[in-house]
């Protein structure tokens, strides 16, 4: 008797841990420059956590303490004076910490590493981060390969790095896109490059960031896409853009790129990098489909 309550008892737990690996979701990490720039990926982290399973994590570049020329709103909130640069710049890293931390609440995410370089200004220009001179890089890249290394992700995610964009943004892409070139383990993760899009906009014309051709997209390669925008449960009242809400409302020390780029979204849409072996696509676009399916899926 005690035998055949034995084996019924491996039985039960073998079953369970193959459950547990069947049932569990693609490991994702973000990569991006300041806390908010994933609001233009939320919709996707949200329905890989609590949907699919998966686990999300995010590295972030920057301390954001830059992030003060659309703080009005945020200064009256916080009772602090955000638009001087000063004052700012002594509040904004945490103060945008906690917003962030609020965000990644909201869609799920599992852990967020902070770099910790200096948000010192805007400019187009990539070339003193990813140089080294205003960012250190060395630190960076071997957290970097750490996280690649000891977490076993599926897939990086990353901002599409084309020329109007933050050199900040820019330099982080290229971040993710070296760790994972120099990723030697058994799965190298997949890296795709994300961006806002409206149902109405036509897509961005990107090849590759010109000076960088690690940036380069794959010829042939498709565009994945995430309807945040489709309608459902009766006539039609709710879609994800809800939870893109959600996640906007966290951060209420900034403004302007909420209000007239993230919460206009309808698609999120993605870009394979040539980096990735070609094989890599299928794996892409089961992951889209799967998304497409999941949750309240168009019938």
């Amino acid at each position: 008797m005690k035998n055949l309550l034995f084996k019924t008892f491996i039985f039960s737990f073998l079953c369970i841990a193959c459950f547990q690996i069947q049932a569990q979701g693609p490991k994702v990490l973000v990569v991006t420059a300041h806390p908010d720039d994933e609001t233009g990926f939320s919709v996707t982290v949200f329905k890989i956590t609590h949907e699919l399973k998966g686990t999300v994590d995010m590295a972030v570049m920057t301390d954001g303490g830059g992030g003060f020329a659309d703080s009005q709103l945020g200064a009256m909130y916080y009772g602090i004076n955000l638009t001087d640069s000063v004052t700012a710049r002594n509040h904004l890293p945490l103060i945008r910490k906690q917003e962030i931390l609020d965000a990644a609440k909201i869609m799920g995410m599992r852990n967020i590493y902070f770099m910790e370089q200096p948000d010192d200004w805007y400019t187009t220009d990539p070339t003193p981060y990813i140089s080294g001179k205003n960012w250190n890089i060395p630190f960076v890249e071997s957290r970097m390969d750490n996280l690649l290394k000891d977490q076993g992700y599926d897939f990086v995610i990353t901002m599409l790095p084309h020329a109007g964009q933050h050199g900040h943004h820019k330099t982080a892409v290229m971040m993710g896109l070296r760790a994972v070139q120099r990723f030697k383990g058994a799965k190298k993760p997949i890296i795709i490059a994300g961006s806002p899009m409206t149902l109405n906009s036509k897509p961005i014309d990107f090849t590759e960031l010109a000076g960088f051709p690690i940036t380069k997209l794959k010829a042939g390669a498709p565009t994945f896409s995430l309807n945040r925008a489709f309608r459902f449960k009766e006539n039609d009242k709710l879609s994800y853009k809800i939870v893109a809400d959600w996640v906007i409302s966290a951060y209420k020390s900034q403004g302007a790129i909420q209000e007239n780029a993230i919460h206009k979204t309808d698609l999120e849409t993605y870009r394979y990098f040539d980096i990735n072996d070609a094989a890599g696509i299928g794996q892409v676009e089961k992951l889209f489909r799967d998304l497409a399916k999941s949750g309240f899926a168009a019938p």
